[in-house]
Parts: structure tokens; sequence; C-alpha cells
């Protein structure tokens, strides 16, 4: 399989106003628009962490997202990417939000 046929698959956490801000559910929201796999949650330390899997083109764009967009009142201070990797399918069907 060619690495453009392949899919990513990286871990995330977003730092700032992130929590109480709706972060989760317009993550999910753009996440599925994308067409992207994966979940996120709340930290306790007043961040969201999450996991992405999907094409690198849509990864690419879900991290510009997470970085720089997020949800209409959060305020993103930082955004760090772990674990970047080619998979060769996925391992989640949805994207959805963990408690």
């Amino acid at each position: 399989m060619s690495a453009e046929n392949k899919l990513i698959s990286l871990e995330f956490e977003v730092f700032g106003t992130v929590q109480g801000v709706f972060f989760r559910k317009h993550t999910v929201e753009k996440g599925r628009q994308l067409g992207i796999r994966g979940w996120c949650m709340n930290t306790h330390r007043g961040t969201v962490l999450g996991k992405v899997e999907g094409e690198p083109v849509k990864v690419k764009e879900m991290k510009r997202w997470l970085k720089e967009t997020g949800s209409p009142h959060s305020r993103i201070e930082k955004a760090e990417f772990r674990n970047e990797k080619f998979i060769d399918s996925y391992s989640f069907s949805d994207f959805k939000v963990h408690h």
C-alpha cells in the first residue's frame, strides 16, 4: 500500500479555554464532516485530549482546525500532536466524545 492510500493516526491535546465552550461537540462535528474517526474528552487539567484517524489530507485539516479554530467561544493557547503514524485500517467506527 502506498503512502497516499494509507491512513494517519495521531493523538492531540488542546490547551486554553477549551472546556465549558462546547469544544468537544464542535470537534466531533468537524471530525465527522471530514470523515475522520476517533474520540475526544476533557481532562482534569482543563485540556481536551483525543485521537484521530483518517486520510492524511483530512487529518492535516483537522490538525489546523484544532490548533487555530476550535469552537466559537474557545480560546486555544496551543495544540500538541503526538504519536503520528501511518496505519492500515481504522480502529474506530465513528468520532465521539469519551466521558
